[in-house]
């Protein structure tokens, strides 16, 4: 297993592209000279940043009220490398640094095709970031999540600009 190490990261942003409901996210990184583009799934992100802030309450670290922009602007990718199938997230105590690992695919999941790498051969990236650009990358990762389609204040689901078939709804209940 080929396994990037990119330590530290100099920039760790999300990105997407597209219109909102169609979009397609990526995960967009620099550090130790290596530019790393890897195509992910917006649930992918959205775990990330809930176990981010686990972690970040866990570890005690404050987010501050004003945070400069370290990793502000996305840009726009070009072709990822590859298709994230799993992230990991841990914190180095001695380090004091957090560590994300991307991997090409799941553990114990057979190749796809015979052109993807078995589990064993899958490619691997660690970042590791200092608490400041966690703060940053889970602000900015935020930000491009919410850009996209406004959610249903009834049940919660994305709403569609040319209409939305609310369960809530369902003719049973009035609208409120």
């Amino acid at each position: 297993m080929s396994i990037y190490e990119l330590d530290p990261v100099d920039r760790l942003v999300v990105a997407a592209v597209g219109e909102p409901g169609q979009r397609r996210f990526f995960l967009l990184a620099s550090g130790s000279g290596r530019t790393l583009t890897l195509g992910c799934e917006k649930a992918q992100i959205q775990a990330l940043l809930l176990r981010l802030h686990q972690m970040l309450e866990a570890q005690q670290i404050e987010t501050p009220e004003e945070l400069v922009e370290t990793s502000a602007g996305g840009g726009q990718p070009g072709e990822p490398e590859w298709q994230i199938g799993e992230m990991g997230l841990g914190y180095h105590e001695a380090r004091q640094m957090f560590v994300l690992v991307a991997s090409q695919a799941a553990a114990g999941e057979p190749a796809e095709s015979a052109e993807a790498p078995a589990a064993d051969d899958a490619p691997s990236v660690r970042f590791w970031l200092r608490h400041d650009q966690v703060v940053a990358f889970s602000k900015q990762a935020e930000s491009v999540l919410s850009a996209g389609r406004p959610l249903c204040p009834r049940c919660g689901l994305p709403m569609d600009p040319s209409g939305h078939p609310c369960p809530v709804m369902n003719g049973a209940r009035p609208i409120f």
